[in-house]
């Protein structure tokens, strides 16, 4: 951040008005996010004290009780009356599937293995739950879009069936932008959306195909996140409106389905491309079985605020989510999946951000908050509930800056918008990148859907504007070949693994240091506006927005 004179800034203070334009950054105070204080904070948070910060273990203890007490440290108010603290009731499912899925066709019989070839796991509070011989239905990619005249689900009978369906969306590798959205992925292709179709349905399971471009990750991330405990959060019917049976099947494992049903993987692929796909039976049936054990308790979103000086009952919240894997599956030695990028990172630049608004000559104009939220990696659950019990009214909140896995190599160029064009916020990020030297880039990899995958989504369903930006791979100095190159390196080596680890010799703060400031400039000057940014035109969550804003009675 450039430094200016303190009579430059009482000058361009002076000029500042609430009407200008999203592009004008001037005006706002000159504090620099401290770098040491994120060094400090990352080493405390990714640490192997702290277990891999899951929930439901000694790990969130220590984790949120260090987030409270930092709150604490640096005068930052408690965001939930007169706590730190927002209960969010989970249930625990531990499943011990059967260590084989027997399958059984045409084209013979099949051993598929556990962890190897699928992944199961039930959201449903049942103790067993026993598939004996259901059948199979390729349901292209478990997709119903009346807007796009597409229903994978057309004149089948799902009940009591298991739909096989593929990752992604149709628009995936289509090169055209107006099928779907092309490369990028729109909801129905996340997982969470096929499972909660498949549902709709009234399907006994659904099994997704996996296939590593299509997901955006390998099948190491699906077999060592997907087993162990699984959260959900609590629901009055026990979660029984979900299928019996969730999980995901290997490339490898769904050919040799395929194969029995006496049709190539490629043609089923294929065909499901197009409007017209029709369900396809598969002649196959698959039996298999969970045990399951339940433990139900509250994790905690950590919630911090500052009171705005004019405007405080309209809010600004940051989100970083605290929560990570935990200890799992043993990998070179190591069995604690510490998190550090992902997202112990987000939840120090968020501290560092709540330092720099304390350290300003005064609060700000709007109330802004510091929300801490868990299980992220379940499914988002902590903003989904805090979205669904809101403690800042949904027409109040301004916006929500999302803050999630930032790299760790340094500064770059470059800045990436997950989900452009989606809200004015961009407008916002891009003046501060400018400022900062840098440009502004779409989403680099819009098929892996990352628009879906954090908690800024939550905010977004609920109406609210909602910013999601991160450093780009362009590297300051070393270019875009160094910066790809880190980029699939953490992928293919750290992501959901013991290796994303802090080892402070090797990362380059610079990087989040300066996306930490441009998050920190973006808060003042909504601060400072008496305007709300909007959804852009085109935005499937503008009239959410604007539903919400009506007056009511």
């Amino acid at each position: 951040m450039k430094n200016y004179s303190l009579f430059f800034l009482a000058c361009i203070g002076l000029c500042f008005t609430s009407c200008q334009s999203p592009g004008e950054t001037s005006g706002l105070a000159s504090v620099s996010i401290d770098t040491t204080a994120i060094d400090t904070y990352l080493s405390t948070l990714a640490a192997d004290d702290f277990l891999g910060r899951k929930p439901f273990t000694e790990g969130e203890t220590k984790t949120v009780n260090f987030l409270k007490e930092e709150l604490e440290k640096m005068g930052v108010a408690p965001g939930n009356g007169d706590s730190y603290f927002q209960e969010v009731p989970l249930v625990e499912t531990t499943a011990t599937p059967a260590k084989t899925m027997e399958v059984q066709g045409p084209g013979g019989n099949l051993e598929l293995e556990i962890g190897e070839d699928y992944v199961i796991y039930t959201q449903r509070e049942q103790e067993r739950v026993d598939v004996e011989n259901a059948e199979l239905v390729f349901c292209g990619y478990g997709i119903v879009a009346p807007e796009y005249n597409w229903n994978d689900y057309e004149d089948i009978d799902i009940e009591g069936k298991i739909a096989v369906v593929m990752v992604n969306d149709p628009g995936f590798e289509s090169q055209d932008s107006t099928f779907f959205k092309g490369e990028t992925m729109t909801y129905y292709g996340r997982w969470t959306y096929k499972y909660e179709e498949a549902a709709r349905q009234g399907a006994l399971g659904v099994l997704i195909i996996h296939e590593t471009n299509a997901a955006g990750y390998p099948w190491f991330v699906v077999s060592s996140s997907w087993s162990g405990g699984r959260l959900d959060l609590q629901t009055p019917n026990g979660n029984m409106d979900k299928c019996a049976v969730q999980g995901w099947v290997s490339l490898g494992a769904a050919a040799k389905i395929f194969q029995t049903s006496g049709m190539t993987q490629g043609r089923f692929f294929e065909k499901a491309k197009s409007a017209n796909f029709e369900p396809i039976p598969l002649g196959v049936t698959a039996s298999t079985s969970l045990t399951n054990t339940f433990k139900k308790d509250v994790s905690q979103n950590v919630v911090g605020m500052i009171r705005g000086s004019e405007r405080p009952d309209e809010y600004i919240i940051y989100t970083a989510h605290w929560d990570h894997l935990g200890v799992g599956e043993v990998v070179a030695g190591d069995s604690i999946y510490n998190g550090a990028v992902d997202n112990a990172s987000g939840t120090a630049a968020v501290l560092a951000i709540a330092k720099a608004f304390t350290q300003l000559p005064k609060a700000p104009e709007r109330s802004v908050v510091f929300l801490f939220v868990t299980a992220e990696e379940q499914g988002l659950l902590g903003s989904a509930y805090y979205a669904e019990n809101p403690i800042f009214p949904v027409e109040q909140t301004v916006a929500n800056l999302n803050i999630d896995a930032m790299q760790s190599y340094g500064p770059t160029k470059d800045l990436v918008i997950i989900g452009y064009g989606q809200s004015e916020l961009e407008d916002y990020a891009q003046e501060v990148a400018e400022k900062q030297g840098r440009y502004l880039v779409a989403d680099l990899e819009p098929e892996k859907g990352y628009f879906f995958r954090s908690d800024h989504f939550s905010f977004a369903k609920a109406g609210i504007p909602a910013l999601y930006a991160e450093a780009g791979k362009d590297h300051l100095t070393k270019g875009k070949e160094y910066g790809e190159e880190k980029s699939q390196e953490y992928t293919a080596n750290a992501y959901h693994r013991p290796a994303d680890e802090y080892v402070a010799e090797e990362w380059d703060l610079g990087g989040i240091q300066e996306d930490a400031q441009l998050y920190f400039e973006i808060g003042q000057k909504l601060a400072k506006e008496t305007t709300f940014p909007k959804w852009k035109e085109g935005s499937e969550f503008k009239a959410i927005r604007e539903e919400s804003l009506k007056p009511k009675g």
